[in-house]
C-alpha cells in the first residue's frame, strides 16, 4: 500500500486511533513512515512538556477550514449529516487533534523565540568592528574583526581570516597602537576563526589596529614584520 498521509501521521502522533489494521501493518514495515511518525511524536512530546496538561479550546470552523486546506484535507466540519454522523464525530475529533498539534507548535515556537530574545539581551554586545585588508604579499587574504563586550565588562576579539595559508608559519593576532609604537599579542589563530580575550585595562581607542601576521616557528615572540591583514576598529 502507499505511504500514510502526513495529516494521518500527525493524528497518530497525538494519540488518535485513525489507522486501520492494514495501515498499522504498513507502519511496522515502512521505514519512511515509521521515522516520520517518530519525529512527529518527538515534537508532540516537546510541545506537551511545554504546555503541560492544559486543555486547548477548539477553534472556530473557519480556522479549521484554513488548517484543513493547508494540510490538503477534503473533509470539513459540516460535511457529514444524518447517517454520516459517526464520520462527522471522527472528523471533529481529528479537527481537535490537529488543532491541538498546531497550537502546541505555535506556542512552542513562541516560547523558543522568547528564550532567544532574552538570551540575545543577556549575551555579549558588539562594540567595535573592522574589515581587515590584505598586504601586498598576501593578495588573496581577507579578514574581519569584532569586539564583543560581556555584561561583566570583559571584552573578546573575534577574528576571521580566509585565503592566507603560508607554509611553515603560524598566524598570530595582535592589537597595535595607533602610532604603531607598541603592540599586544592576543594569541595564535588556529583555523579561519578565533576568539581572544582582551586584557583588562587595554584602551581600544588607543589600540585600534587589529593585525594578523605570519610567524615562522623560530621561538622569537616578536612580530615577524610579515603582516597578512590589518584594519582599524570602528566603534558602534
Amino acid at each position: 500500500m502507499s505511504h500514510l498521509d502526513p495529516d494521518q501521521l500527525a493524528l497518530l502522533a497525538i494519540g488518535e486511533p485513525v489507522a486501520s489494521p492494514d495501515e498499522l501493518e504498513h507502519l511496522a514495515s515502512c521505514v519512511a513512515c515509521a521515522n516520520e511518525l517518530a519525529e512527529m511524536r518527538r515534537t508532540v512530546r516537546i510541545a506537551r512538556s511545554t504546555l503541560g496538561d492544559e486543555a486547548l479550546e477548539s477553534p472556530p470552523d473557519h480556522v479549521w477550514t484554513a488548517v484543513a486546506a493547508e494540510l490538503g484535507l477534503t473533509a470539513t466540519p459540516d460535511a457529514a449529516s444524518g447517517a454520516d454522523r459517526p464520520r462527522k464525530r471522527s472528523v471533529r475529533r481529528g479537527r481537535r487533534a490537529v488543532w491541538a498539534l498546531v497550537a502546541s507548535l505555535v506556542i512552542l515556537a513562541g516560547a523558543g523565540l522568547g528564550a532567544w530574545a532574552i538570551a540575545a539581551r543577556l549575551g555579549p554586545t558588539s562594540i567595535a568592528e573592522a574589515s581587515l585588508d590584505h598586504f601586498p604579499s598576501h593578495p588573496h587574504a581577507v579578514g574581519t574583526a569584532d569586539v564583543e563586550e560581556a555584561r561583566d565588562g570583559s571584552r573578546t576579539l573575534v577574528v576571521t581570516l580566509d585565503g592566507a595559508h603560508v607554509a611553515h608559519t603560524y598566524q598570530e593576532v595582535w592589537l597595535i597602537r595607533n602610532d604603531a609604537g607598541a603592540l599586544i599579542s592576543l594569541g595564535v589563530l588556529a583555523g579561519d576563526r578565533g576568539s581572544f580575550p582582551i586584557p583588562a585595562g587595554v584602551n581600544l581607542q588607543e589600540y585600534r589596529l587589529v593585525d594578523i601576521s605570519a610567524e615562522p616557528v623560530d621561538g622569537n615572540p616578536a612580530h615577524s614584520g610579515d603582516s597578512i591583514v590589518r584594519g582599524a576598529l570602528r566603534f558602534a
